[in-house]
């Protein structure tokens, strides 16, 4: 970070706001008016946009009306919030805001003379900033905005004002006609409606509620239950706003088998020690009970990191002395199967880098993987890439279309295996936050560079996969804080941890910030929630009693705490766990919390 620039920057803006301030002084007309938009923030973040969604609104502190900014810097992003305001060329405008914190800036950009800035090193408590500037000979827009800086914390704004002429504001466009339902699936709908003159771009709303953007005239709403009936509407906007919401469309989508196909209504999901041995001690397949609905046999690993050649060695009797034979093991395979279980091979894990960096790779992935699920007469595969398995290249941006070998050969070897095996094939994925749910704030190196290229590096095969994954268990635990859509850090041990990482699956989240490139939600019969069983399996632990309340916040929305969920979702499909041996040694707790549960 450049340490000089503050300094500058203050220079800079003092001698900008002298010449401003003074040629406003001798020319405030009547004519001249309040030109920002819920600048007390008495709306919420109307009219405002914050980077990587770092913003929202508190009640305290404030320094007029009810409400006042907090924004949070993040890694590389420094809470910018900004807002487009029209204007009038050649003409003088003043740009005040009071600010609360370390390194506070305001500011206005797109002047078409000479930007400006202002801002304060210190503001323990609430401290006027003012700025000025003239526009420039055929400028009709400008931006305004108040950020941090890199390392530090929150930062307050409230009251920002900017006074000068009026701009020419355009009217919103008309609204849309047309709006019809086209082709739908158990988890979509397509809608399509005509174009509007003047409109920019176009607002798609669900049951009353914004959920996605669209450029032209066609979109595809995702993430939906099976078997159920939506509302629909859509709006056209331009510089000058929203039009009125159209008339409403119905669509119900379709039953469909979809993946998961023979799993219960609610699964307990764990991960058996099947490759080696450690302080829980060796389980054997048949002794796990019946409790557990599906098997994640660990692991397959592959015989270096970019050989795509997957192995499953079996734990090695002078490491487990009470290993059964492969005979034994096959048979139980069988057993677990005739009683509706899935019994899965679990690819990857914390010491199984797998790195398909070439197409030749992908297809010994491929090759190895079915291998295994043949051997063994297995029902699906598990991925469980950790590490630095997944990586995204540097101009690796746009998660609906990765470019980065490594994941587009992995999409493509699950899709192969997927129609090899068909539609009973068992896929499931066990990402850990930092692949998944980071992803709200940060996506690969970033827009400016520096960022972990691992960050959201799931996303893109998720994604791909949406309508063949069976169960995606995000691993909610050995985890760092993790923000989530309430744009509040939450950190493991208790409910509100699950709940707040749950719901962000099963809302949906904007990519890195970009409310125009959003993740969908997933549908609630394919997430299941990753914890450990015991305090002995990893870090994230936590009692019975924050597991039921996880679950009734999720699927009744009651005991939810402090973390507000974007809906109810009943048919949450369960719980995973690390694992089905750390359970056994610790008395079954986390099992008879499960059955205990959902009976």
């Amino acid at each position: 970070m450049d340490r000089t620039r503050p300094v500058l920057a203050v220079f800079a803006a003092a001698a900008l706001a002298v010449s401003g301030i003074t040629a406003l002084s001798s020319a405030a007309r009547a004519a001249d008016a309040d030109l920002a938009k819920n600048g007390g923030f008495e709306a919420g973040l109307d009219s405002w946009t914050c980077s990587a969604n770092s913003g929202t609104t508190v009640k305290s502190p404030v320094h007029g009306g009810s409400s006042a900014l907090q924004a949070t810097p993040a890694g590389n992003d420094y809470a910018q919030c900004a807002q487009t305001v029209t204007v009038q060329p050649n003409s003088q405008y003043s740009l005040a805001g009071y600010v609360r914190g370390s390194y506070v800036y305001l500011g206005a950009s797109g002047t078409g003379t000479t930007d400006v800035s202002t801002w304060t090193q210190s503001a323990p408590d609430w401290q006027q900033l003012t700025t000025g500037f003239r526009t420039g000979p055929s400028t009709t827009k400008v931006t305004i905005y108040t950020h941090g800086w890199y390392g530090t914390g929150a930062y307050n704004a409230d009251d920002i004002s900017l006074t000068g002429p009026a701009g020419t504001v355009g009217q919103p466009p008309a609204t849309p006609t047309g709006l019809a339902a086209g082709t739908v699936t158990s988890s979509s709908v397509a809608l399509s409606w005509s174009a509007v003159t003047g409109a920019t771009g176009y607002a798609i709303y669900r049951d009353g509620a914004k959920v996605q953007t669209a450029s032209g005239t066609s979109a595809t709403v995702s993430g939906l239950s099976a078997a159920t009936s939506y509302s629909f509407q859509v709006t056209a906007v331009n510089d000058a706003g929203e039009s009125a919401k159209s008339t409403a469309v119905t669509a119900k989508t379709s039953t469909g088998s979809g993946p998961g196909t023979g799993l219960p209504t609610h699964a307990l999901v764990g991960y058996l020690h099947a490759s080696f041995a450690n302080g829980s001690g060796y389980t054997r397949l048949a002794d796990v009970p019946d409790s557990w609905d599906v098997i994640d046999l660990a692991f397959g690993e592959p015989t270096s990191a970019t050989s795509g050649d997957i192995r499953f060695n079996r734990c090695p009797v002078s490491e487990c002395p009470n290993v059964e034979s492969d005979a034994d093991f096959k048979a139980a395979v069988k057993a677990k199967q005739a009683a509706g279980k899935k019994v899965l091979i679990s690819i990857g894990g914390a010491n199984g880098q797998v790195q398909l960096t070439t197409t030749a790779a992908r297809d010994t992935f491929v090759s190895s993987v079915s291998n295994i699920i043949d051997t063994y007469g297995l029902d699906g595969l598990d991925i469980d890439f950790e590490g630095h398995s997944l990586s995204l290249d540097t101009n690796d941006t746009n998660f609906k279309s990765p470019t980065t070998p490594v994941v587009v050969n992995l999409i493509s070897a699950l899709k192969t295996l997927k129609a090899k095996y068909g539609a009973k094939f068992v896929l499931s994925m066990a990402p850990e936050t930092f692949f998944v749910q980071m992803g709200y704030q940060f996506y690969g190196t970033g827009k400016f560079g520096g960022q972990d290229p691992r960050c959201g590096a799931y996303l893109p095969v998720i994604y791909a996969l949406r309508d063949d994954l069976t169960l995606l268990h995000v691993q909610d635990y050995n985890s760092g804080p993790i923000m989530g859509l309430d744009n509040q850090y939450h950190t493991m041990g208790g409910a509100d941890f699950h709940i707040a990482m749950t719901d962000m699956l099963l809302t949906g989240f904007p990519v890195a910030g970009d409310t125009n490139n959003m993740f969908p939600a997933l549908r609630p019969d394919q997430i299941a929630i990753g914890m450990p069983a015991s305090v002995n399996a990893g870090n994230g632990y936590v009692a019975p009693a924050e597991v039921t309340k996880t679950l009734d916040c999720l699927t009744r929305k009651v005991s939810c705490g402090s973390y507000a969920t974007h809906g109810t979702w009943p048919a949450l499909r369960g719980l995973m766990t690390w694992s089905v041996n750390w359970d056994r040694y610790s008395n079954w707790e986390f099992q008879k919390t499960f059955d205990g549960y959902f009976g």
